[in-house]
């Protein structure tokens, strides 16, 4: 796909290394910490957790002055650039400057005084700290002025269309600019998020048309992951797609871990970063299913994505319908049928196994395949035989029994 093209910034340090947002790099994915930021032993570990999960960058809340105290010991310990989320207090973000952070996450709408806006964009201007600028739907609207509040709100519900909050939100976002053009400051990243899915993409759309600083997207308030998963990829899906969007977050009511794993894998799926960790398909529910299969996809989830280091695809199929073509797309395969599973490893047949064994058969190996890429023997994708399908009556003895009960018609193979 073609990327938009907008301007780049930089943030981060020479210890923990430094991520580029826009440009020509990749998309990054960010997440936020969901601890108290003062307490500090438990705010590193979750970073570390986010880390590992794949976070580029971390943003923790600083809504006191002893969270802005304790981002010293944060930023030392840690190893990805942190950015402080900072709202109404603009000391806040002065403290967080001064105690190192990465980046300043500021909306300033809800910050009345301009002038202090612009003390903290002086201060990041001096420092080549970058900004993130929201003008999210929960923050745009009036909220100190009741009166000015209503007015907003009665323009937004006029006709019930959101093309009200959207000229709202790129007038705001002209007003916010116009204040950092008059500090000479460009270091921006522009946020514009709403809970409604054709909102984001609609408003995201209008900014990439109008302005080329690199945009951060999201879906706000978008609820738990089973609900907030769909909303989310909806809506980031559709723009990245478009070539729209340099930073993501994809935001849950849970465990911030969640948000990272699928934030990774959406990236991956449209090409727009390379894997580090297995990618593993697996069958639909279906009637043809001979083995419990719901059961051995989680289990061989876990166990690669614990044990294997390498970004192997893992098919695990649940009959021989479309085992073999899958076995054939895949590095590591299974397909099963009447309790058993036939394993494949780069198209070569390798094993037959009772269902009881598959797991310890597959992730066995998963590990042999890793081993021998590790020391340049072979290399992930290579396929050389061309995988010929079972014989539905044959090696996995599924159909002669159904034949014997009279449950199907007795069919002719043809021999060879």
């Amino acid at each position: 796909m073609t990327r938009r093209i907008s301007k780049e910034v930089v943030l981060g340090d020479d210890k923990c290394g430094y991520v580029r947002i826009g440009g020509n790099a990749p998309v990054t994915v960010q997440s936020m910490t969901s601890v108290a930021t003062h307490d500090i032993f438990k705010c590193i570990q979750e970073i570390e957790k986010l880390q590992d999960a794949g976070a580029d960058i971390v943003r923790v809340a600083v809504p006191e002055k002893k969270d802005t105290e304790a981002l010293k010991e944060i930023i030392k310990a840690t190893k990805v650039p942190i950015v402080a989320d900072v709202h109404f207090h603009f000391q806040r973000a002065l403290e967080a400057i001064s105690a190192g952070v990465h980046k300043i996450r500021l909306n300033p709408g809800n910050i009345n005084d301009h002038n202090q806006v612009k003390e903290v964009i002086n201060a990041c201007k001096l420092k080549n700290i970058p900004i993130r600028i929201g003008v999210n739907e929960g923050s745009i609207i009036e909220r100190r002025d009741k009166k000015k509040r209503a007015e907003e709100l009665n323009i937004f519900f006029a006709d019930k269309k959101h093309g009200h909050l959207i000229a709202l939100m790129i007038a705001k976002l002209e007003e916010y600019l116009e204040l950092f053009d008059s500090c000479d400051f460009e270091d921006i990243v522009i946020s514009a998020k709403s809970m409604d899915a054709p909102v984001v993409i609609d408003i995201y759309k209008e900014i990439a048309s109008r302005f080329d600083y690199p945009l951060h997207l999201g879906v706000t308030h978008a609820g738990t992951r089973e609900t907030g998963g769909i909303r989310s990829i909806a809506a980031l899906g559709s723009l990245l797609s478009q070539g729209i969007g340099e930073t993501i977050r994809i935001s849950y009511a849970s465990d911030p871990i969640e948000e990272v794993i699928d934030g990774v894998e959406l990236l991956c799926a449209l090409g727009l970063k390379e894997r580090r960790k297995p990618e593993l398909i697996a069958c639909p529910t279906c009637g043809r299913i001979q083995v419990d299969l719901f059961t051995l996809v989680e289990e061989v989830k876990k166990l690669i994505m614990d044990e294997i280091n390498l970004p192997m695809k893992v098919a695990v199929m649940g009959c021989v319908v479309n085992g073999p073509g899958e076995a054939e797309g895949a590095d590591v395969a299974v397909f099963a049928g009447n309790k058993r599973g036939i394993i494949y490893v780069q198209g070569a047949k390798v094993a037959n196994v009772p269902e009881t064994k598959i797991l310890s058969t597959l992730l066995s190996e998963c590990k042999k395949l890793e081993f021998r890429v590790n020391n340049g023997e072979t290399s992930l994708g290579e396929k050389t035989i061309a995988i010929k399908p079972p014989d539905p009556i044959g090696e996995l003895g599924s159909g002669i029994e159904s034949i014997k009960k009279g449950l199907v018609e007795k069919i002719t193979v043809r021999k060879t």
